[in-house]
């Protein structure tokens, strides 16, 4: 079972050394993450914790929090943490989205490209995850249950001059990290670009660019904070990159994202399991008596398919240059 233990003390800290308590955890790897994308996958998707600190990340009572995640004893890792909405969806709120996005990148992109951190779903009896959050409305009835969606927290990294012209042209490290975060966020019509959003590291010599927010993509409404990440704004694009969005069939897309995730009810319990049988293509929150599935719609799909073939298209017409 997993264990939920929050611990109200720590809020008297004005900075936690997570730090310190995160290089127990298998030293630091890449300059933005503190621990392999493996590792992060597996706790977050599979391993129990204990909620060592929690905190408002935006303002008070926001339902986005900034966690930390105690794993045995001496584990830690920093998480972005939102709880789903009612029914499992809701505009600027889409677990779905969220865990499809960091999915789809995996079709074109090489872990060390990566531009969405490790996203998982995880799911709690409701009377459980109310020790957690008090005030928090279950996800699902019959049996009361929460869902949320935990994220790896970056390390180095601003969320402004994510786009500079200048050194596209002159940087190419710079311009193929750039190029494969717009061609991830063209495919998934990301459709917020709200500060903050976007993050780069603040790494000179590895400058990296991420998404660390994708829940307004795919068919979402557009937000009115700007979404010019919806379009190619790039004129030139990293060469394997695109070979490999070559070989990406509509199949192959819609085997990884049509179940991104899926429970089953276990005696109260919301238990991970492999994606069965679509239950509704039509929808993206599917439910049976024991059985709840999130993934993208057949028309969320076709979207992607429908872009990535525009996007090909441009290529083969010499609208868009490789390096």
């Amino acid at each position: 079972m997993r264990r939920f233990l929050l611990f109200c003390a720590s809020f008297i800290l004005a900075l936690f050394p997570y730090r310190a308590f995160a290089q127990n955890f298998h030293g630091a790897g890449e300059s933005n993450f503190l621990h392999s994308i493996r590792e992060i996958e597996n706790h977050l998707s599979k391993e129990s914790f204990e909620v060592f600190r929690m905190r408002d990340l935006r303002s008070a009572n926001n339902i986005t929090k900034l966690a930390i995640l105690k794993f045995g004893r001496t584990n830690f890792m920093q998480v972005k943490w939102k709880r789903a909405p009612q029914g499992g969806e809701t505009f600027n709120n889409e677990p779905r989205y969220e865990v499809a996005a960091y999915l789809f990148q995996k079709l074109f992109l090489n872990p060390e490209e990566y531009v969405v951190p490790p996203t998982a779903i995880r799911g709690s009896p409701y009377a459980q995850y109310k020790s957690i959050e008090s005030a928090a409305l279950p996800t699902f009835d019959n049996p009361k249950l929460v869902f949320y969606v935990l994220q790896y927290w970056l390390e180095n990294v601003d969320s402004k001059n994510i786009y500079d012209i200048d050194r596209l042209a002159s940087d190419d490290a710079y311009a193929k990290f750039v190029g494969n975060l717009n061609i991830f966020s063209y495919l998934i019509r990301h459709s917020d670009a709200n500060q903050g959003n976007f993050l780069i590291s603040t790494i000179e010599s590895n400058p990296r660019v991420y998404a660390v927010d994708n829940g307004i993509a795919f068919a979402s409404d557009r937000s009115d904070r700007g979404y010019e990440w919806q379009q190619l704004r790039v004129e030139r694009l990293p060469a394997a990159t695109v070979a490999r969005l070559k070989m990406l069939s509509p199949q192959k897309i819609k085997s990884a994202l049509e179940t991104v995730a899926q429970f089953e009810v276990q005696y109260g319990l919301p238990v991970a399991v492999a994606p069965t049988e679509n239950l509704a293509p039509e929808k993206g929150v599917r439910r049976t008596d024991n059985i709840i599935q999130f993934g993208l719609t057949r028309n969320e799909i076709d979207g992607i398919v429908e872009r990535l073939a525009a996007l090909l298209n441009r290529v083969a017409n010499g609208k868009l240059t490789l390096f």
